[in-house]
C-alpha cells in the first residue's frame, strides 16, 4: 500500500522512478521535479513519456509512492494532453496556472502580502521633539 507523495521527501530520490496512471499503464519515467517556489516542496514531476518522447507534467500531491513507483491518479490520456511546458527550466505563475486548470485543482492561495510599514504621521522625516 503507498501514501501520497510526502512533502519532506528528497525530491531527487523521486527521479528515475517509474510513472504509472490512475489504471496501472506506463506512463514514462520521472525526468525532473519542480518545487513550489513559496514552500520548496516537491510540487510537479516532469514524466519522460513515449509520447513524442517529451516530458508531460504531474502533480505530485495527489499521487502516490508505491513500492518504487508513482502512481499518478489521472488517466493516461489527460496526461497526454498536459501543457507542453519544456523541462529545465523555472515553471512560470502562468505555467503553473494551466497545469493546475489542466488537472482540475483547486489553485492554492498565494501567502497574503506583508503588511506595509506605514509610520503614522508623527513618524515624518526631519520631525522631531
Amino acid at each position: 500500500m503507498g501514501g501520497t507523495v510526502q512533502t519532506d521527501i528528497d525530491p531527487r530520490s523521486l527521479i528515475g522512478r517509474k510513472a504509472y496512471d490512475r489504471d496501472g499503464a506506463r506512463i514514462g519515467t520521472v525526468d525532473e521535479v519542480y518545487l513550489d517556489d513559496a514552500t520548496g516542496t516537491p510540487e510537479w514531476a516532469a514524466v519522460r513519456t513515449g509520447f513524442f518522447g517529451r516530458d508531460a507534467f504531474v502533480p505530485l500531491k495527489p499521487s502516490a509512492l508505491v513500492g518504487d513507483t508513482l502512481r499518478v491518479p489521472y488517466e493516461r490520456a489527460l496526461i497526454k494532453d498536459a501543457p507542453d511546458l519544456g523541462v529545465g527550466r523555472h515553471l512560470s505563475p502562468e505555467q503553473e496556472l494551466r497545469l493546475y486548470h489542466h488537472y482540475r485543482l483547486d489553485v492554492p492561495e498565494d501567502p497574503p502580502p506583508p503588511p506595509e510599514r506605514n509610520p503614522g504621521p508623527d513618524a515624518a522625516e526631519g520631525s522631531g521633539p
